[in-house]
């Protein structure tokens, strides 16, 4: 008799539940909005950096890859946050460092050109945020709109998604 109970608390303590048992929920940043805009961020720099950036240089692979390593790490670490909050916060915050290093190289090409950074509170620089905010953007719009624009519109609004996703 009490082998059986003790097999029924077994099997409960190996569950994941509603109530934050031993094995919490896990997996959830598809319903994340920063993973979104991460995932709009990385589309949008192959398109940026295919059409400014040579190609086969370093720098257009180290800011896909950057971007990259963004979403990924966002994923695996929703992913490990079942077994290791401790894993789950390290590869947050890689992704987060590997936002801002992309940052970096965006804000570098501005200059590099003589080009404007935009003020976190022009007018375009919340046009984006607006556009990003919309319930009905998934920042592909935005992705888009990378195609089309002009080196500064193009680079500053890859900073706002940048500065949105971390």
């Amino acid at each position: 008799m009490n082998d059986s109970n003790e097999s029924d608390e077994s099997d409960k303590s190996d569950r994941s539940d509603e109530n934050g048992g031993l094995i919490p929920k896990h997996g959830g940043y598809k319903r994340m909005r920063s993973y979104h805009t991460a995932l709009a961020v990385y589309d949008a720099t192959v398109v940026f950096c295919d059409r400014f950036i040579e190609r086969r240089s370093r720098t257009h692979d180290q800011m896909v890859q950057a971007a990259r390593s963004g979403v990924r790490n966002i994923e695996e670490g929703s992913e490990a946050s079942a077994s290791s909050k401790k894993t789950e916060l390290k590869l947050t915050n890689v992704a987060r460092a590997s936002l801002t290093e992309l940052m970096g190289d965006f804000q570098d090409f501005l200059r590099q050109r003589g080009l404007p950074v935009w003020d976190k509170d022009s007018p375009q620089a919340r046009e984006v945020r607006r556009r990003l905010a919309s319930d009905k953007s998934d920042g592909s719009d935005l992705s888009d709109m990378i195609k089309q624009a002009p080196p500064e519109v193009a680079a500053n609004t890859m900073l706002c998604l940048i500065n949105q996703a971390s």
